[in-house]
């Protein structure tokens, strides 16, 4: 019985081998339909890890309230007389806010409020820009942050304000690429910090910061919330400068009616950012409870803030998945079209198989006659069918593969590619060979020896 299935197999790939031109044309659609079910999973589960990538980058189950810093509340009217309307005073997101928050949700798993500077980092005379960061230990844990060397911040550090630091990997190797920074001194803005410890490296992609409008992570400096507040800045609380700016800039704003000067500045500055707090995440246990929270959050903070509506509140999960939904759209046309491709290459199989069953009567006829058995046929071209089909499955991975390479360094799209899809491919290519073989195999099994004799 093996040595018939072998004869048979071995007839068969001579038969490919005598037509490599047709079986090539063949085989086309195959290919191509190969190529793109790889390529195709190839994109998706790039998209599936950059989404987990993001995910992390952002937290899980993250409600961000950010401030809105330009405010413009007043209206002036142009009738002489009138006066222009006050601006409604707001308090700006502040601590106050974060303990009003903790007492109204107590099952708040974390709690991150933040403070971000622009300031510049010297030592050893090597100046360099970079962000000086305010938080609690708790941004860490929402954000996946690992602690590479040193430790975090502790409760003294926090209630004092203690000027130590935390520095991200990328500050590490620009100012301290030869010795351990932990003990170490360096100079953030006016203030010498001491560094207790160092992040791990946080790769982020180009994409993700264009998305999710994060920055690199690692050239940014971490200190304690506390430490910003009384070494650094407060916005909430109300300095002879500041009142001194608000002056001139009331006074410059006064229109002088009965001449043709005015007084009123033409290019007014961005307005002061008043808010004490640049960023609060909160961290909900559940990802039911994330809409609800929102809502609530949104009408404590108008409240708080006097109807004024100088806070915007994100949810980067939702948004993430809602473009990971959007991606999966895409994903289904695109497996739609290379399904649609690998059922045409069967058929064109199943067509071309049927022509070469009426130009080789003879052979057929001849084969029968000589004492071959109906199920050789059927193997036979059976065999000619699969053959056809696994030789396009294989150069369609090939091709598969190189497009995936080629869509990630053209259209810098992440692309993976999985042992799963190569199988999944080659696996339907050899059975859409064998499928759309079986009716071209049967009608060449059910001819007559002695008419396939006749047949010219």
């Amino acid at each position: 019985m093996l040595a018939r299935v072998l004869v048979n197999f071995s007839i068969a790939l001579v038969a490919v081998r005598m037509n490599k031109v047709r079986s090539l044309l063949t085989a086309l659609g195959i290919i191509f339909g190969v190529a793109a079910v790889i390529a195709m999973l190839a994109i998706g589960n790039g998209a599936q890890q950059e989404l987990l990538d993001q995910i992390k980058l952002v937290g899980v189950n993250n409600i961000v309230i950010k401030p809105i810093v330009e405010q413009k509340e007043e209206k002036i009217e142009e009738k002489v007389g009138k006066k222009k309307e006050k601006k409604k005073f707001s308090p700006g997101l502040t601590l106050r806010d974060v303990r009003a928050i903790q007492d109204l949700f107590p099952d708040l798993s974390q709690v991150s409020p933040e403070i971000i500077l622009d300031t510049y980092v010297i030592r050893n005379g090597f100046r360099r820009s970079a962000k000086l960061v305010g938080v609690q230990p708790a941004y860490f844990t929402i954000f996946n942050f690992q602690l590479g060397e040193g430790q975090v911040f502790s409760e003294e550090h926090l209630k004092i304000g203690s000027a130590v630091c935390i520095i991200g990997s990328g500050i590490k190797a620009k100012f301290f690429a030869t010795e351990n920074p932990i003990g170490k001194s360096i100079k953030v803005g006016p203030h010498w910090l001491t560094i207790i410890g160092v992040l791990d490296d946080r790769t982020v992609s180009q994409n993700s910061i264009s998305k999710l409008g994060i920055r690199d992570f690692n050239m940014d400096i971490y200190t304690p919330l506390q430490t910003v507040l009384v070494r650094y800045r407060n916005r909430d609380m109300i300095t002879a400068e500041m009142l001194r700016k608000e002056a001139m800039k009331s006074s410059g704003n006064v229109i002088i009616i009965g001449g043709n000067q005015q007084g009123e500045n033409e290019n007014e500055a961005e307005s002061k950012n008043y808010h004490q707090l640049d960023r609060l995440v909160l961290q909900v246990a559940e990802t039911d409870l994330l809409m609800p929270t929102a809502e609530v959050l949104t009408r404590t903070l108008s409240r708080r803030h006097y109807e004024v509506v100088d806070f915007e509140i994100e949810i980067p999960e939702l948004l993430l998945k809602q473009q990971q939904r959007t991606n999966d759209i895409f994903n289904y046309v695109l497996g739609a079209i290379a399904g649609i491709s690998l059922l045409v290459g069967g058929i064109g199989i199943m067509n071309i198989m049927l022509a070469s069953v009426l130009e080789r009567i003879k052979e057929i006829g001849l084969r029968l006659s000589l004492g071959a058995r109906k199920s050789d046929i059927v193997q036979q071209f059976l065999f000619e069918s699969v053959l056809i089909s696994v030789g396009g499955g294989l150069l369609g991975i090939s091709l598969g593969i190189a497009l995936a390479y080629l869509v990630s360094s053209v259209a810098n799209i992440p692309t993976i590619i999985s042992l799963a899809s190569i199988l999944l491919s080659f696996g339907v290519a050899a059975l859409v060979g064998l499928i759309f073989g079986i009716a071209p195999a049967r009608r060449a099994a059910e001819q007559d020896p002695i008419e396939s004799l006749r047949y010219e």
